[in-house]
């Protein structure tokens, strides 16, 4: 028997859990994308054609739609696309930061650095090269998008998130490799409107680092001890894409 096979047959003998959201023509996505960018499973070559009989289909999206990969382009300019990252980057020990109960006091909560201290004196630092992902239970307002959103009466966005000073702990105290998270921006909202901008996914990008957004399933994921595995379209200079991504858990 050869080792890694021997590997995969230890690793079916894990949990998998799906990470991505499905999608289709009514997911939601960011509303100043213009109208018209989503079409997803257009049939252009049908049954029947007397050439060969098969179907053939299309699929239109912006680059961050669904559970989605950004890259350091997307809002670094001249920053790298999708072209500089390999399958030596599809793959990572997964740390899971669970903030749900101080989102249900809170719904504009912000994941600290002493958050993430406490959850390294449970189970150990943050390992070099980590996906970093923090669990909020927000997926479970997909697919719609004003929940999503947290749209209050006044329409006004209310989510959480990460803070600046967690970022900074994960990757200049520790070495992660990417973040991740279930709500649709990086800033919980609360500090992106202090900040007027989205401040903390442009310093994740701005140090070259990887992000995935709009995550679910992580309540079904171990704290740590768990591998991320995430795949996209391999299309050049890309700023996003939309992503498979799964765990391997016990």
């Amino acid at each position: 028997m050869y080792k890694l096979w021997e590997a995969l047959d230890r690793a079916r003998g894990y949990k998998w859990v799906e990470l991505s959201h499905e999608l289709d023509n009514d997911s939601p996505y960011w509303s100043g994308i213009p109208e018209g960018s989503v079409e997803l499973g257009k049939t252009v070559f049908d049954w029947g054609n007397p050439m060969l009989e098969c179907t053939i289909q299309t699929f239109k999206f912006p680059g961050q739609l669904g559970t989605h990969i950004d890259f350091p382009g997307h809002f670094i300019k001249g920053a790298a696309l999708s072209d500089e990252y390999g399958v030596q980057n599809a793959v990572f020990p997964l740390c899971v930061i669970d903030i749900t109960d101080k989102v249900k006091e809170d719904i504009h909560y912000a994941v600290t650095a002493e958050d993430i201290k406490e959850y390294e004196a449970k189970y150990g630092d943050i390992p070099d090269g980590a996906f970093v992902a923090l669990r909020t239970d927000w997926y479970k307002r997909w697919p719609d998008m004003d929940a999503l959103s947290g749209i209050d009466e006044d329409g006004n966005e209310n989510f959480p998130g990460w803070s600046m000073d967690a970022l900074k702990y994960i990757y200049e105290v520790r070495n992660a490799a990417a973040n991740g998270h279930e709500t649709l921006d990086t800033d919980a909202s609360a500090e992106a409107a202090k900040a007027g901008d989205l401040a903390c996914e442009r310093y994740v990008l701005s140090k070259g680092k990887l992000q995935i957004e709009v995550l679910k399933n992580l309540d079904q994921v171990a704290p740590a001890g768990a591998v991320l595995i995430a795949a996209w379209a391999r299309i050049k200079e890309a700023t996003g894409m939309p992503v498979r991504v799964y765990a391997i858990t016990e």
